[in-house]
């Protein structure tokens, strides 16, 4: 139990640190652009860190906590993991390097795996249920690249749109009113009804529906995609300094909005930890037939069923991701903010919408992804708007290699670590 204690313990701290090395994806833009002071800006990213509780449920802690097979590992594995992830995020905050905390913890847990049982014992790739999306370590491996090609696809999309509401034309605008309808549409078609939902959280239909977690995350997507439309439709009645003005109001909800998907990702992934954890000790434990009710998690079975999470678990995961941030992360909000690309207002908002509307679209298939891989592709996007050398490509390839090492100097740090416990524990 004791060493059960000590990962939990570990692993809220990497949360920690994962909160401040992160805090720049969240913030850099808006402190950039001098919309927030940088210390309104912590505060602003870790409040909605932190509101993220409320939000998301937990696919992604699913999914981390699956990375290996825990019938065939031992809490050995796991503390050699997040050890290994906490020195790497460590090493890269220090040298303001923007690496994934996530892939650092991915890489962690699936090295010190593969150390103690080979390669067999981690979970690479797993077929999706019923035409759904697989799963498994070669999936996320595959979103290295995918995150940040969709963030820059967004975020160019929606420069263009930005940029052609701004001109007094008819056609921006029936786009805009054609693409609130489509939102308000297919948003519908996604939200659960009284009927639908399993364990309603009151009598009341309204306010069932209406906080039912799986739809506040939609209700959000149309908040955001309706607000920026709204903001479109009046683009073009605007002066530059009215335009001004007004971009820096829909920044402060387009940060927002990127930092509650912030929180949502990434404090799942140290739940996940915990997850496993539990129940690796209860595995290795035959005797432990019952779990102390604080403890007494339970990863779904294979049709996603019967799982449970007491509620310290998160509550404790958001708590700690949210103080981090306000820790700040200052190194790395220089190289998000200004040397990938000059960032404005516009460029803000267009970076920042789409790098939440990706981590919502991941969270809701149960990838874990990087926040930091996320923002970075979506201000390259708004910098190929201006021109493709409005991008620092040689920031960018520096970035893109920090990238591609993270997994396997994170694995190969985690064996080593495992090797060197094994001596003692």
């Amino acid at each position: 139990m004791t060493l059960l204690i000590i990962i939990i313990v570990l692993a809220l701290i990497f949360d920690y640190i994962n909160g401040f090395h992160d805090a720049a994806n969240a913030i850099a833009t808006v402190v950039a652009t001098k919309v927030l002071t940088p210390f309104q800006a912590v505060i602003w990213a870790a409040f909605f860190n932190f509101l993220a509780y409320w939000v998301f449920g937990f696919g992604v802690a699913d999914t981390v906590a699956k990375t290996a097979h825990t019938m065939e590992i031992n809490l050995t594995v796991i503390l050699a993991g997040v050890i290994a992830a906490i020195i790497w995020n460590l090493f890269t905050w220090w040298q303001g390097i923007p690496s994934s905390s996530s892939h650092t913890l991915i890489g962690g847990f699936a090295g010190a795996a593969i150390a103690h049982a080979g390669f067999g014992v981690v979970s690479w790739y797993k077929e999706g249920k019923d035409g759904g999306l697989p799963s498994g370590v070669l999936i996320i491996i595959a979103f290295i690249v995918l995150a940040p090609l969709l963030g820059a696809l967004v975020s160019y999309l929606i420069s263009l749109w930005l940029l052609h509401s701004y001109k007094k034309r008819a056609l921006p605008k029936l786009f805009t009113i054609g693409l609130m309808a489509l939102t308000v549409w297919f948003v519908e078609s996604q939200i659960k009804y009284y009927d639908k939902i399993e364990k309603p959280r009151f009598d009341s239909h309204f306010w069932s529906v209406a906080l039912e977690q799986h739809n506040i995350k939609w209700f959000l997507i149309a908040f955001i995609i309706l607000s920026v439309s709204t903001f479109c439709l009046l683009f073009s009645r605007l002066n530059h300094n009215q335009s001004e003005y007004w971009l820096k109001k829909v920044q402060l909800l387009s940060s927002a909005a990127f930092s509650l998907g912030h929180g949502g990702n990434d404090s799942q992934k140290v739940m996940g930890i915990i997850a496993a954890a539990v129940a690796v000790y209860v595995h290795t434990n035959t005797g432990t037939t019952v779990m102390p009710d604080w403890l007494n998690v339970i990863l779904p079975d294979e049709n996603g069923d019967g799982a449970r999470m007491p509620e310290w678990i998160p509550l404790a995961c958001y708590t700690a991701i949210a103080a981090g941030t306000l820790s700040g992360g200052w190194k790395i909000v220089k190289t998000m903010g200004s040397k990938i690309t000059k960032v404005t207002s516009f460029e803000g908002v267009a970076a920042e919408t789409a790098g939440a509307l990706t981590l919502y679209f991941t969270e809701h298939l149960k990838i874990p992804v990087s926040t930091t891989h996320t923002i970075t592709g979506s201000i390259i996007g708004v910098g190929l708007t201006k021109r493709i050398s409005a991008v620092r490509w040689g920031v960018t390839v520096s970035l893109v290699w920090a990238w591609i090492l993270t997994i396997p100097i994170s694995a190969i740090l985690a064996a080593i670590v495992y090797y060197a416990l094994s001596v003692f524990i």
